[in-house]
C-alpha cells in the first residue's frame, strides 16, 4: 500500500523559510514525486517535481529560485526547501507520486497517490 505523509508546515513570517518533508512508502518502482499546493478558493497548483530515475527536477516559474526539491533515498523522503516566502505562498501543500511519468512534470492529474497535506501560513 502506497503511503505519503507530509510534515514541516507551520506559520512563518514573510521572507522566512520552511522545509517540508514527504515520507513515502509502499512502492519499489521508479517514479516521480511532486509538490503541489492549494490556497483557499483556488485550484491546485503544481510547484516542483523530482524523478527517482535520475534525480532530474522541474520547477514552475512561480517558485523557481526560491524553492528547492531534493530527496534522501535512504529515508524514502523528498524535501521542499522554501525560502523568501511570501504571503501568497500560504496554502495547503501536498506531495504526490506519479508511478509512470518521466521526465517528471507538475500536471496533477498524472499523479496517482497523494498525501493528506500540510498547512503553510505566511503572515506577519
Amino acid at each position: 500500500q502506497v503511503q505519503l505523509a507530509e510534515s514541516g508546515g507551520g506559520l512563518v513570517q514573510p521572507g522566512g523559510s520552511l522545509t517540508l518533508s514527504c515520507a513515502a512508502s509502499g512502492f519499489t518502482s521508479k517514479h516521480a514525486i511532486g509538490w503541489f499546493r492549494q490556497a483557499p478558493e483556488k485550484d491546485r497548483e503544481g510547484l516542483s517535481c523530482i524523478s527517482t530515475r535520475d534525480d532530474s527536477t522541474y520547477y514552475e516559474t512561480s517558485v523557481k529560485g526560491r524553492f528547492t526539491i531534493s530527496r534522501d533515498n535512504t529515508k524514502n523522503t523528498v524535501y521542499l526547501q522554501m525560502n523568501s516566502l511570501k504571503v501568497e505562498d500560504t496554502a495547503v501543500y501536498y506531495c504526490a507520486i506519479d508511478t509512470t511519468g518521466y521526465p517528471c512534470n507538475t500536471v496533477a492529474v498524472q499523479y496517482d497517490y497523494w498525501g493528506q497535506g500540510t498547512q503553510v501560513t505566511v503572515s506577519s
